[in-house]
Formats: structure tokens, C-alpha cells, sequence
């Protein structure tokens, strides 16, 4: 007894001694870890004035990209701050007093390097929300993150789904997947998986219904590009016979999307080091517009020639 007594302590503390260095290997590995580092923290933005005046501030929420203490938002932190004082005035005054008197150094925040999710996945929203507000200048809809998990990123540029709340807490709350473009990038700069064929949807609402878009399908295409959109107009036709035959005409008139603030700003690299850029040019800020056409003609129900003009490529004008 007292030999087998003498070895399983020899095993407990052959395993307690294993346990420590081993854990702080696998720890970052852990699955649970990971799954309580992605997650939806609180994000409030500034959206507007409401009829009365008051000012609007909507949590939107992010997903973490990163383990660690969560970052307080300046709105969290200018709420903690005004309440550690009795009023209005005194937090006015006290405010005042610190821009006159010198400057505290400020402390450089050090974020943790260990991401949320495993390596070729990425903490994104599992589920969002559609908020309704009437501002003042106007009804807004506002996007919030509900939940956030571990994704895996694609390489490939594909449609994926992406489901929004509508009329939430309310007897016609629905969830329509309005779809969305995967993150993967080209293979040359300044291309981006972007949507290039839409549907729609129809939300049923207490003012009869609204008309949801939808993104059907993704391509690699530039920050600005074009992309099909079809109208009908009634043309008659004359034939040699006398006989005049009215139908239908379809025209891909085609619409310009995406921004100019992307794409390839390096105007000189290295010819050593491709990788180098030794001159950048300043980041465009201007429009995606039109610029080739082409023209459609034909004659329409009163025998009149109409010419429509379609686009057929677009640009980015500065």
C-alpha cells in the first residue's frame, strides 16, 4: 500500500507541474475562449435631433476584433464622467478648470494582439436589426448589431447572407436576408467584391407595405462600376406590309455605384521593393458618374421618335 500510495503522488504532482507551462500554450487555443472574445460591445453613435430638439444617440453596437478589456465609447465615458459630479454646472465648471491647468499625460492605450477568433476567421454580426427613428429632419433607418460570431472569411467573391430585423417588438416584426458581398479582395488593387444584380422584397407594414432591395449577386469589380438596370417603353413597328405592330422594348439603361475613395494611390514605388511605395497621391473624393453612352432610338405609341440614352461605363470624376 505505502508503494502505491508514493506513486499516484508522484503522478499528481507530475501532472500538476505539466499543467501550468501547458496552459499557457493552449489557453489562446481554447474554443469557449475564443467564442466570449467575439462578441457585440457597445458602440453609441450621434445620429440626430428628434422633433423636440433632444439630441439622439443610438448604441449600434460592434463586434470585437480583439481579446481584452473592451474599450469604453466616448459617450460611455462623458456619462461616467458627468456622473461623479452633482450637476450640470459643476461638471461644466470642473470641465473648464482641467483645459486651464496643464495637461495630464496621456497614457497610450495598449491593445491586446490576441484576436477574437481563430487564424482565417473574422468576429462579424450574426444578426441585426432595422431602427425606425423620426428625426427632425426626417424618418432614418438605422443598422444595429444584435449578436457577433466567429466567421469563416472566403476567398471567393460570393453573395452571403445577412439577415435584418424589421419593425422589431411590434406585431409586424419580420427577418428578410437582404444579402450581402463577401470581404475577399482581387487579385489586383483596387477591386472589391461588390453587389451587381438586386431583388426586392416586400415588408408588410401598418402603412400598407414597403419595397425592401435585396443584393442577388456579387462580382470582383472597381471601387465604381456599372451595373445593369432595365426599363420598358411601348414601340411601334411598321412593317412592309402595311401593318403596324406595337410591342414591348428593353433597354438596359444601366446605373453607376460605388465610391471614389479606394483603389491604387501609389504613383511611384520602389524597383526593388514593389512592395514600397515612395510616392502616394491624395485620396480621391469624387463621384462615380457616367461616361460612355449609347443611344436607343424608336418610335412610340404616338408616332413619335424617342431616343433613350443608356450608360455603358462609369468613372470616377475628381
Amino acid at each position: 500500500m505505502d508503494v502505491l500510495q508514493l506513486f499516484l503522488l508522484f503522478l499528481c504532482v507530475f501532472h500538476l507541474t505539466l499543467s501550468g507551462p501547458l496552459s499557457k500554450h493552449i489557453d489562446h487555443r481554447n474554443l469557449f475562449t475564443q467564442r466570449v472574445c467575439c462578441k457585440r460591445q457597445s458602440h453609441f453613435v450621434y445620429i440626430g435631433q428628434d422633433i423636440s430638439g433632444s439630441p439622439v444617440s443610438v448604441d449600434v453596437g460592434m463586434c470585437r476584433s480583439h481579446c481584452g478589456m473592451a474599450t469604453r465609447s466616448s459617450h460611455e465615458a462623458r456619462q461616467r464622467e458627468y456622473s461623479k459630479h452633482s450637476s450640470m454646472l459643476e461638471f461644466l465648471r470642473s470641465k473648464k478648470m482641467r483645459t486651464r491647468g496643464p495637461s495630464a499625460p496621456e497614457i497610450p492605450e495598449q491593445p491586446s494582439r490576441l484576436p477574437s477568433c481563430r487564424a482565417g476567421q473574422a468576429c462579424e454580426p450574426t444578426g441585426m436589426r432595422v431602427e425606425r427613428l423620426l428625426l427632425f429632419e426626417g424618418p432614418r433607418e438605422v443598422e444595429v448589431i444584435e449578436e457577433c460570431h466567429c466567421e469563416i472569411k472566403l476567398s471567393q467573391c460570393v453573395r452571403v447572407p445577412a439577415l435584418r430585423t424589421y419593425y422589431f417588438e411590434t406585431p409586424y416584426e419580420t427577418v428578410i436576408d437582404v444579402g450581402g458581398c463577401s470581404r475577399s479582395k482581387g487579385g489586383s488593387e483596387g477591386f472589391s467584391c461588390v453587389p451587381t444584380k438586386f431583388d426586392s422584397a416586400l415588408l408588410e407594414t401598418p402603412n400598407k407595405g414597403d419595397v425592401i432591395r435585396t443584393v442577388a449577386a456579387c462580382e470582383l469589380r472597381e471601387s465604381c462600376y456599372r451595373v445593369p438596370f432595365v426599363e420598358y417603353y411601348y414601340e411601334t413597328v411598321q412593317h412592309t406590309d402595311g401593318v403596324k405592330e406595337e410591342r414591348l422594348k428593353e433597354i438596359d439603361v444601366g446605373r453607376c455605384l460605388g465610391g471614389c475613395t479606394t483603389g491604387n494611390r501609389c504613383l511611384f514605388r520602389s524597383p526593388s521593393d514593389p512592395e514600397n511605395c515612395h510616392l502616394w497621391s491624395e485620396r480621391p473624393s469624387g463621384s462615380c458618374v457616367p461616361q460612355g453612352y449609347q443611344s436607343h432610338s424608336f418610335i412610340n405609341q404616338h408616332g413619335q421618335i424617342r431616343t433613350i440614352l443608356s450608360i455603358t461605363s462609369c468613372f470616377c470624376q475628381n
